[in-house]
């Protein structure tokens, strides 16, 4: 389906190996894939990061998988896919319950793992609205299209993902680091000036041809999603992208 293909996926897996083969096979189906290799690492990513699956190991350095998804659990309900070599009912019982969404057993294999990853993200998901309407800029989440009006905006893949994660936040500011991390990955250089091009090409797709205007910048803080009366102070609309951090 095709919005199993664009999920952001944490492997905390600590076997170099296995954690390259998963990354590999993830990335070529189309997925964003960040990587620790202990459980330190991985607790850090998984609180401080936006992940849409989390793989995590139950044997890992430093801190095991039990303990590192106790901490998730405490203050998010990111799906957990738990990995363990040792096929022990006592593991199994004890992961699922401190949070763990699914379990499987070294060796798997790896299409059972994408199936098990797009049915997490899937229910993960469940709750989202298929349809979202910012005046009259309407989005389709499930067909990936969007229309302003009757007429069809043509978006590219990524152009579309940057959409998405505007209008899902309508209202919030966002920055460009944070942009960069939900849109690309969490590697991505924000000094750089792809997330203003990026914005601007929306910007003129989306908004440039039609009223009211949906896409704003404001000034030294990021961008936003949200019908207006009118221009709020400190906002540069059509200039100043590179005013936004």
């Amino acid at each position: 389906m095709e919005r199993d293909k664009h999920m952001k996926i944490l492997i905390v897996e600590d076997e170099l190996r296995t954690a390259d083969y998963l990354s590999k096979g993830l990335t070529e189906q189309g997925c964003t894939v960040d990587m620790a290799h202990n459980g330190i690492d991985g607790q850090h990513l998984a609180l401080t990061h936006e992940y849409d699956v989390i793989v995590l190991d139950v044997m890992l350095p430093g801190q095991d998988g039990f303990a590192v998804l106790r901490a998730l659990r405490a203050v998010k309900e990111t799906p957990v896919i738990m990995l363990t070599a040792r096929d022990r009912v006592e593991d199994r019982i004890k992961g699922l319950h401190e949070g763990a969404d699914d379990y499987l057993i070294k060796p798997f294999s790896f299409l059972e793992l994408l199936a098990r990853l797009q049915a997490l993200n899937r229910r993960g998901r469940k709750q989202e609205p298929v349809q979202m309407r910012i005046a009259n800029l309407q989005i389709d989440l499930l067909a990936r299209k969007a229309f302003r009006g009757t007429t069809r905006i043509d978006l590219t893949a990524k152009e579309f993902a940057l959409l998405a994660v505007l209008a899902r936040r309508q209202g919030e500011i966002l920055s460009k680091t944070a942009i960069a991390e939900l849109v690309w990955d969490m590697n991505f250089d924000s000094n750089t000036n792809v997330v203003e091009v990026a914005i601007k090409r929306l910007r003129d797709k989306i908004d440039a041809p039609f009223s009211p205007k949906v896409l704003h910048t404001i000034r030294g803080m990021g961008y936003v999603m949200e019908l207006r009366d009118a221009p709020a102070g400190g906002e540069s609309e059509a200039q100043g992208e590179g005013g936004a951090p």
